[in-house]
């Protein structure tokens, strides 16, 4: 069954930098494009970073433009969200997901406070 399990985040400062992690299994991986959402208090889920499955080609929300890098290594099934100069607004449950045969998958997601 697919599973992706996300890890790396915490409490940082702002300005300060986080790397997140999501190991993917379950499918083939390196055949599918993946995605980090990102869900605040009170507000509704939100894309924030795809990347194709060769991984040459990424999407980034505006809010996230310039400070946020999506990479991925095929060989390890891993999934990577680089995030530098991080703001107050950027806290909130980062979420990695991948679209496989129609349905949504989703990790458990993993907590990132931006706050002195």
């Amino acid at each position: 069954q697919v599973q992706l399990v996300e890890s790396g985040g915490g409490l940082v400062q702002p300005g300060g930098s986080l790397r997140l992690s999501c190991a993917a299994s379950g499918f083939t991986f390196s055949s599918y494009w993946m995605k980090w959402y990102r869900q605040a208090p009170g507000k509704e889920r939100e894309l924030v970073a795809s990347i194709t499955s060769g991984g040459f080609s990424m999407y980034y929300a505006d809010s996230v433009k310039g400070r946020f890098t999506i990479s991925r290594d095929n060989a390890k099934n891993t999934v990577y969200l680089q995030m530098n100069s991080l703001k107050p607004e950027d806290t909130a449950v980062y979420y990695c997901n991948v679209a496989y045969r129609g349905q949504n998958y989703w990790g458990q997601g993993t907590q990132v406070t931006v706050s002195s």
